[in-house]
């Protein structure tokens, strides 16, 4: 638990660099050199509000102090009164401001606000996970639709094996909770004794990166065109469309064969290999923040999962949470946010409590 002395001691260091950095921008030698006036000011300006709040916390701090001394001081019955009634108001007041400086203190995800490029795989139970990752398919774009973000299939082109787009502010923030492997338990239509099955799906989450982030060389990719093995009519067996890239250095292979244009798949399948590649470095410079599919989505073994889909029970067990939700048909319609919500908040406590040691 995060007790007032411990708070001010994490947060004390943060407020004098916020004063150094005023007294470093009085400079003169600061003053006059832009990068550097630049950089501080980005500085401070990413800890001002953190600095606002802890001052009304430490403020407020004092003032019950003040309030407890009258308290133990005073012989007047009314002044007691006055100072318990004010010790309250102040209780209150500093827990809300306490709530408000973890959220502060919470690392900002730079990939909050990108769009994302969703992997589904059937993984373990054959023909029924490919039936899972179908349902995973339908409940993400039905998700998107009533956030009213904009999906495009980049590839379907296995059966069990789907790359969708989703176009939206704050797309990544909410999806990156899905990345794992989800397993389902349910009789199939073909169990003629009503056995319940159990198979798995993996999802890879990837924040979209653009060509700023990921500087993707020519000479790295292998451009391979074939003719398209998925739907598409009889398009498909007359011009060679399909594409696929094969990153040399890496080894990332990507697919796209949904398009009847063969420009069109490179395009899509560009954008893939550039998420796969900034989810990667990202792996390099902070593995706690790695987004890589690698450790997003594990095997697929059964054993490997973040999430349990009981169609018998009607209930879907988050193995992130101690709680189970019993409203399995409007999660696969993509109602999710109520399990969304409960699973960042408990990462969000997670890293909070990561972050205050």
């Amino acid at each position: 638990m995060v007790t007032a002395v411990s708070l001010v001691e994490k947060l004390q260091p943060i407020e004098d660099r916020y004063e150094e950095i005023n007294n470093l921008m009085a400079q003169n030698e600061v003053a006059t050199d832009p990068t550097r006036l630049q950089a501080l000011a980005k500085e401070q300006a990413g800890i001002a509000e953190l600095v606002t709040t802890f001052r009304q916390y430490k403020a407020v701090l004092k003032q019950r102090t003040d309030a407890a001394a009258m308290l133990e001081e005073s012989t007047d019955d009314e002044m007691k009164e006055m100072a318990r009634e004010e010790l309250g108001d102040l209780d209150a007041k500093a827990d809300q401001l306490q709530e408000a400086i973890k959220l502060l203190l919470l690392p900002k995800d730079p990939n909050d606000d990108k769009n994302v490029i969703v992997e589904i795989r059937g993984g373990a139970g054959g023909d029924e996970a490919a039936l899972f990752a179908a349902d995973l398919l339908r409940m993400y774009i039905r998700y998107a639709e009533r956030r009213r973000w904009q999906t495009e299939m980049i590839s379907s082109g296995d059966g069990d094996n789907f790359i969708l787009e989703i176009n939206g502010k704050g797309a990544y923030s909410r999806l990156k909770y899905e990345s794992g492997v989800h397993r389902v338990q349910r009789v199939p239509a073909t169990e003629a004794q009503g056995r319940i099955h159990t198979s798995t799906a993996t999802v890879a989450v990837l924040p979209e990166a653009d060509e700023v982030e990921v500087n993707v060389h020519e000479n790295d990719i292998r451009v391979d065109i074939f003719h398209s093995g998925g739907a598409g009519g009889q398009n498909v067996n007359k011009v060679a469309t399909a594409v696929r890239l094969t990153h040399l250095p890496t080894g990332i292979v990507v697919i796209c064969q949904d398009e009847r244009s063969q420009l069109k798949n490179r395009v899509k399948a560009m954008s893939v290999l550039r998420a796969r590649l900034l989810s990667s470095q990202q792996e390099k410079i902070d593995v706690e923040m790695s987004q890589t599919r690698k450790s997003q989505v594990g095997t697929g073994d059964r054993a490997e999962k973040i999430r349990t889909y009981n169609f018998r029970e009607s209930r879907i067990s988050d193995e992130r949470l101690d709680v189970n939700f019993h409203n399995l048909p409007e999660l696969l319609d993509g109602d999710m946010d109520t399990l969304i919500d409960a699973v960042a908040t408990s990462q969000q406590a997670q890293a909070l409590e990561d972050q205050l040691g």
